[in-house]
C-alpha cells in the first residue's frame, strides 16, 4: 500500500479521542494447488459486524484473557525469541501467539497444534469439535484448556512473523495487528464458517487482488498488502522467507490532497504537508 483514497463524501470525526488499539493476531493460511500455485483461505465479514462490515480478511482476532493461560507444550521458538522477532516482551508475544493459533481454529477449523514436535493434530472434521470452536468462539473455554484435553501442544514452528499494522488513528475501533503465514498441515481441511462470515474461500493472492481491484471483494490496506507480498510464493516457502523479513510496525496516517481523504503507508511516502496532526 502506498495511498488508498477513502469514499467520497467520508469525513473523519478528528474531534473523537483516539483510543487505545487492542493486542490481536491474524494468519494468512497458505495452500499449494497444481495449476494455481498457492491459496489463501479469505473470510467475508458479515454486514452488521462493527468493525470491517463486508470486508474479506484472513483468519484472526485480538488477544483473550485465555490466551495466558499455562500450555501443556510448545513447539518452536521460545516466547523470548518471538518477543525479539515482534519487538514486544515474552508474555505479549506468547499471548499473540496462542491468540493467532485460537482464532485460526476458531474461524477456519485448522489448528496449528498437534500430539508433538513432528504431527499435528487430525479428525478436526468430527462434530465434537464443531462445538469446541463454538466454545473458543464465546470464551466458555481456552486454546490451552482444549489442548490439554486432548494431549496437544502448540506448534509455533509452523507460524512465520510476516507485518505488523496498527489501526489509523481516526477510527474508533482500533487495533495493533500481527500478521503471519502459516501453511495448512497435511491432512487438514478448513471447516465450518464461524459466526462472524458469512463467507469464505480459497484463493490465490492475485486472484484476490483482482477482484479487489474489479470492485468485487472489499479489503482493508493490510490484507491488500499482504496479499501483494505472497504473490506467487509457495506456501512452505513463505514460512521460510517469513525469518529474513523486517517486520516494521506500520501505523496508516490520515491525509487530504485535492479535497479527498487518502490513507497512507510512512513507511513508504515522503511526508505531506497537509497530513493530518493528532
Amino acid at each position: 500500500m502506498s495511498r488508498i483514497r477513502l469514499p467520497d463524501g467520508w469525513e473523519p470525526d478528528l474531534d473523537r479521542p483516539v483510543s487505545a488499539p487492542r493486542a490481536a493476531a491474524t494468519v494468512a493460511l497458505l495452500r499449494d494447488v497444481p495449476g494455481d500455485g498457492s491459496q489463501t483461505y479469505l473470510l467475508r465479514r458479515q454486514p452488521t459486524m462493527a468493525f470491517a462490515p463486508g470486508m474479506s480478511v484472513f483468519p484472526g482476532g485480538s488477544v483473550q484473557a485465555g490466551d495466558d493461560e499455562p500450555l501443556a507444550g510448545w513447539v518452536g521458538p521460545s516466547p523470548e525469541q518471538w518477543g525479539e522477532r515482534l519487538r514486544c516482551d515474552a508474555p505479549t508475544a506468547r499471548s499473540l501467539l496462542v491468540a493467532a493459533i485460537r482464532e485460526t481454529f476458531e474461524e477456519s477449523g485448522i489448528l496449528l497444534a498437534g500430539p508433538d514436535a513432528q504431527r499435528t493434530a487430525t479428525g478436526l472434521d468430527a462434530e465434537e469439535f464443531t462445538q469446541v470452536r463454538l466454545d473458543l468462539d464465546a470464551g466458555r473455554r481456552s486454546l490451552a484448556d482444549v489442548l490439554a484435553e486432548h494431549g496437544w501442544v502448540v506448534r509455533t514452528d509452523l507460524l512465520g512473523a510476516w507485518a505488523h499494522w496498527i489501526t489509523p488513528a481516526f477510527e474508533p475501533k482500533r487495533f495493533d495487528t500481527r500478521f503471519f503465514v502459516a501453511a495448512v498441515p497435511e491432512g487438514q481441511q478448513v471447516g465450518s464458517l464461524p459466526g462472524e462470515a458469512d463467507r469464505g474461500g480459497w484463493l490465490s493472492p492475485e486472484a484476490a487482488l483482482a477482484h479487489v481491484a474489479a470492485g468485487e471483494v472489499v479489503m482493508l490496506p493490510p490484507t491488500i498488502a499482504v496479499c501483494r507480498d505472497l504473490r506467487g510464493v509457495p506456501a512452505a516457502e513463505a514460512v521460510e522467507r517469513s525469518g529474513a523479513r523486517v517486520v516494521e510496525c506500520i501505523e496508516p496516517r490520515l491525509v487530504r490532497r485535492g479535497g479527498a481523504w487518502y490513507i497512507e503507508n510512512p513507511l513508504e511516502d515522503e511526508p505531506v504537508t497537509n497530513e493530518v496532526q493528532r
